[in-house]
């Protein structure tokens, strides 16, 4: 049976996206079949794996949501042979307020991605930097969350509201959603700040957080522009190394 792991921190710009991206191509060069799900209007991982965006905008994960679109007429494959995506549109920036009168509109993801779940190792969900409602029924659907956490000032801001949400949601919709793991991105190992960050929330998560950590790597900056994961854009890179490294210790920790 497949796992469903959610990508969420309210804090925009710590990885998520490029963290989506990259561990689910490292785990299909892995020989796993990987879903990504985009559930960000800003369609970055639908564009960082070379998706047009516009070409697809009539079966996009609005459209499934929404409309009640199956998740497989929806689904694009990749230049990677193990990896697909359901792209997002700039619709779902609407889809918060068109929710509101759903029935079970907590719940919506999460029957999408029911008849497809076995069909793949590992289904990823990029959550867009906020806690509304597509990120609720992402948190909802998944069995579990990974939190990347940039190595800078204010690092750990938020992440006790996420956390709370995550509790709120264990109460309410998915008693079974756990914690992956807290993942430490764009670590410079030369600056203190790097340091003390990834001490302090060692410190706060023990064992919760990856041994993996994600160092700053401009490659990992410039391989979406040419719609492709680090590990096809430059494979010696230390940001492909860095996931590789990830990807296998996901494997391991699910055994």
């Amino acid at each position: 049976m497949g796992k469903i792991i959610a990508l969420a921190n309210q804090k925009g710009g710590v990885g998520k996206t490029t963290t989506t991206i990259n561990l689910a191509a490292c785990l299909a060069a892995f020989n796993k079949k990987v879903l990504i799900i985009d559930a960000d209007p800003q369609a970055n991982a639908s564009s960082g794996l070379g998706i047009d965006v516009q070409e697809h905008k009539d079966k996009s994960i609005y459209q499934c949501m929404l409309e009640g679109l199956p998740a497989v007429e929806c689904t694009c494959k990749t230049k990677l042979d193990n990896l697909f995506i359901i792209p997002s549109h700039i619709d779902l920036v609407g889809a918060e307020v068109e929710m509101v009168d759903m029935q079970n509109r907590e719940t919506v993801l999460k029957s999408l991605l029911s008849p497809v779940k076995d069909q793949y190792d590992y289904i990823f969900i990029d959550c867009s930097p906020s806690l509304g409602m597509i990120t609720v029924n992402s948190l909802t659907a998944a069995d579990s969350v990974i939190i990347p956490v940039q190595c800078e000032y204010f690092a750990l801001e938020g992440i006790s509201k996420l956390i709370n949400t995550i509790k709120i949601i264990k109460t309410n919709f998915n008693p079974d959603l756990q914690i992956e793991g807290f993942l430490l991105t764009m670590f410079d190992a030369r600056l203190r700040l790097s340091n003390l960050v990834r001490d302090d929330v060692t410190k706060s998560f023990g064992d919760m957080v990856f041994k993996t950590v994600i160092q700053r790597n401009v490659k990992l900056s410039e391989a979406p522009s040419y719609g492709q994961p680090v590990m096809l854009y430059d494979p010696e890179s230390k940001g492909s190394k860095n996931y590789m490294q990830l990807a296998e210790e996901l494997i391991n920790n699910n055994k």
